[in-house]
Parts: C-alpha cells; sequence; structure tokens
C-alpha cells in the first residue's frame, strides 16, 4: 500500500522548476572536486550524436574496457549536470556515466533518453571512428536515477541490456506500477535517505514487493530526500555507489563484501542495511550448507576368496521381468491469474507450486487465446509470443523444496482471461 503518495508525486513536479530556475542563476553545485576521487581524473563532454545528455568519462581513456551507467536526474531535471560532482567520481573509477539532460539544460526528460544513452554507448563502441571504439564494455550496463530519475530508471530496467538497477531515493508512486516490480530479473539495490526522505515510505513498500529469489540491497542513510551528491566526490552516496558498481559491473568482491552478509562493510556504518538472495558471486544463495567433513566410506571387505568356484545356477530359459522406469517428471502446479486488464492489454501472474518433490527446474506451458500475445516477460525464460507459450524457470527461481512456490508475471496485448497454465517440473 502506498503512503504519502501526492506528497512524493508533487514533489516530483514542483523539482524541475526548481532547479531550472538555479541553473538560470548560474549557480553550480557546492565543493565541485574536478577530477573525482578515482585513479582517472574525469569530467564531462556533450556528443552531437546524442542530443541533450551529458557524458561524464575518465579525461584518458584507460585501457580496461568501461562498463556503463546511464542516469536520469532528480526531479527528471533536463539539467545533465544536477548531480555532477556524483558522477564525475563515479567515472573517475573506470566507467562511463550518461546523465540525461545537456549540461545546464532546462526543462524534463523521460525514461526514453535512458534507452538513448545505452544505444548510443553500443553504437559508439562499434564505431572505428570513435574514440570510445572497443572501449566500452557493453555487456556491463547499469540503469539509476535519484527520485524522478528513480522512475525512469525503474521504466528501462526490464532492458535486456541492463545488467542491475540503482534507485536512490525514490520508488514508484501509485500500487497500479507494481507490475514493474513484478518483471524485475536482474540485481536492484537502493539508496534512501532514512526515515526523513519523502520517498522512504514508497522505498520501503517496493522493497516488501519485489519478485522472490531477485538479489536485492537497500541501505539508508540518515539524511533526508537531497542525499549528498552536492558533496565533493558525491559525499557517501558517491563512495557507496562507486562500490556497488565495481561489485555488479566489474565483478569487484572485495568491493561486494560492503553489501553482503550479516559481516558485510555497510553493517558496521552509519548506513541501515537489508539484504534479500545476495552472494558475492552472483549465484544463487544455498539453501543447505555443504557438509564440513566428508560422508564415512565402507571399507573393502576382508573375508578371503573361496578356494573353490561356487556351484553355478543355469541361466533361465525365459528372461525375468524388469521393472519399467519411471515416467513420470516431479510434479508441480501452475496457478494464472490476471492482476489487471484494460481494453487493448493486461498483465497476469502466474503461480508455480511444487508437488510433493523438490524441484530443480520447472516449465510451464501457457495456451493463449486467439488474440493474445506475450509483449514482456519477468520472473522467467519465455519461448514463443502467441498461441503456445513456454515459460522456463530463470537461474535464481528453478530450485523449490516440496510445496515450496514461486511466481512469473507477464504483459500482454489482447484479452487475457482464458488463458490455461500446466507446469512440469524437473
Amino acid at each position: 500500500m502506498r503512503r504519502r503518495s501526492t506528497i512524493y508525486a508533487g514533489l516530483v513536479t514542483v523539482v524541475v522548476p526548481v532547479a531550472s530556475v538555479i541553473m538560470a542563476l548560474g549557480a553550480t553545485p557546492a565543493g565541485a572536486a574536478v577530477g573525482g576521487s578515482g585513479p582517472y581524473p574525469a569530467d564531462y563532454e556533450t556528443s552531437a550524436s546524442l542530443a541533450n545528455h551529458t557524458i561524464f568519462r575518465p579525461q584518458t581513456l584507460p585501457s580496461e574496457r568501461l562498463p556503463i551507467l546511464v542516469w536520469g536526474n532528480g526531479g527528471c531535471s533536463a539539467n545533465g549536470l544536477s548531480q555532477g560532482n556524483f558522477l564525475r567520481e563515479i567515472a573517475s573509477h573506470g566507467f562511463l556515466a550518461i546523465a540525461n539532460g545537456a549540461p545546464n539544460g532546462s526543462g524534463s526528460t523521460t525514461s526514453q533518453m535512458l534507452t538513448q544513452s545505452i544505444d548510443w554507448a553500443v553504437a559508439e563502441n562499434s564505431r572505428q571512428d570513435s574514440k570510445y571504439f572497443n572501449k566500452l564494455d557493453t555487456t556491463k550496463v547499469a540503469v539509476a536515477g535519484f527520485s524522478c530519475g528513480g522512475l525512469e530508471a525503474y521504466a528501462v530496467s526490464g532492458d535486456p541490456r541492463v545488467t542491475t538497477t540503482g534507485i536512490f531515493s525514490s520508488g514508484l508512486l501509485n500500487d497500479a506500477d507494481d507490475y514493474q516490480l513484478r518483471r524485475l530479473t536482474k540485481p536492484i539495490a537502493y539508496f534512501v535517505g532514512g526515515p526523513s526522505d519523502i520517498a522512504y515510505p514508497n522505498a520501503i513498500d517496493d522493497w516488501g514487493k519485489l519478485p522472490a529469489g531477485l538479489p536485492a540491497f537497500m541501505g539508508n542513510l540518515n539524511v533526508g530526500h537531497g542525499g549528498t551528491y552536492d558533496q565533493p566526490n558525491g559525499g557517501e552516496f558517491g563512495r557507496v555507489a562507486v562500490l556497488y558498481l565495481k561489485w555488479r559491473l566489474k565483478g569487484d568482491t572485495t568491493a561486494g563484501a560492503n553489501f553482503v552478509g550479516a559481516d558485510c562493510g555497510l553493517c558496521h556504518s552509519q548506513w541501515t542495511v537489508q539484504q534479500k538472495n545476495l552472494t558475492l558471486d552472483g549465484g544463487t544463495p544455498p539453501t543447505t550448507p555443504p557438509p564440513t567433513t566428508p560422508p564415512p566410506t565402507t571399507p573393502p571387505p576382508t573375508t578371503p576368496p573361496p578356494t573353490t568356484p561356487p556351484p553355478t545356477t543355469p541361466p533361465p530359459t525365459t528372461p525375468p521381468p524388469t521393472t519399467p522406469p519411471p515416467t513420470g517428471a516431479p510434479g508441480c502446479t501452475a496457478v494464472y491469474s490476471v492482476q489487471d486488464q484494460w481494453n487493448g492489454g493486461f498483465v497476469a501472474t502466474v503461480t508455480v507450486t511444487a508437488g510433493t518433490s523438490a524441484l530443480t527446474g520447472w516449465r510451464v506451458t501457457l495456451t493463449l487465446p486467439s488474440g493474445a500475445s506475450v509483449s514482456s516477460l519477468w520472473n522467467g525464460v519465455a519461448s514463443g509470443t502467441s498461441g503456445t507459450v513456454t515459460v522456463a524457470n530463470q537461474s535464481y527461481n528453478g530450485r523449490l523444496a516440496a510445496g515450496q512456490t514461486t511466481s512469473f508475471g507477464f504483459q500482454g496485448t489482447g484479452n487475457g482471461s482464458g488463458t490455461t497454465a500446466a507446469c512440469s517440473g524437473s
């Protein structure tokens, strides 16, 4: 249930003109730290082929490929320097960070601008005349944003090129938008300003509705909604964002240790921490600890062999009956339900429940009525879009104990009623 949605929505609406007035007066973020604290002094530039965006990058591109962060500003402001200190700090640690909006731009942005940033980075990495040719790691892309920018990040987190999502002092405004949570399949992290942050109730509401098995982190620093973005190097939010991106986009498990486990680095700091399904290597958390000692082995028999061979039995004239192998796979059930239906489209959820035996994987066969098709799906891997559609588990939600449930969802076109679902397990 959403709380304070009206107030928060009002904040999202009014921040844009306020930011525009500040930039019109020529103000710059306080304590700007040109270069950042990382090993690659960074600044920003623009590109004619990516209008209305601001690109933060190391001034001298390193030999290592740069993972990519695309960023939505607070208030959905079209000033690409709104969180400039914060983004410059990230770039100085070997990342390409692209913010919506031109430097000192005015107006507002859209979530499509984040997709444009990804498209541009992928194209520049492939263009031989580009300074970024083969310099970007386009397999490692984070989408993130602050406040209204966090809502933009949610909107494009289903892009298959996205590796992880970062939500900074933000949360969905309406329960009708919860389908955006149900379609999440990649790790997500929340960095919020504590109970005094106006977005705190909505972020906590989102946290409680994340798909079962989704790797997720939430950190609260009691600084309120404004965060620390304008402080030198982005302050504490900048420091922690760099650690998270090093872990998720560069595989740095030393950085990851700040987020994982009861003894995590941020667990012993001013941050209040919550975790779900986190492992340093990104695998599925174990449900049963491995044994600490090997099981005993049975020693070979010590009785000496007989000195005379035993009598033999003549072979039977007809072969003995054999027991056929079992033909049934572990059982499961699938329950289909329509969550929302409108003229021309719908959102549906399928709940998968293991039977009396544990599953290592499952597959659901959906039979859609004529005219209905799947346009996007989360927490499963689909084959086909209309008629008979098969959906297999993701890597993190295939193992189910006996009686345990998980779910996947999808958005479709047409009418969702009349769909049937059948489940098979392995």
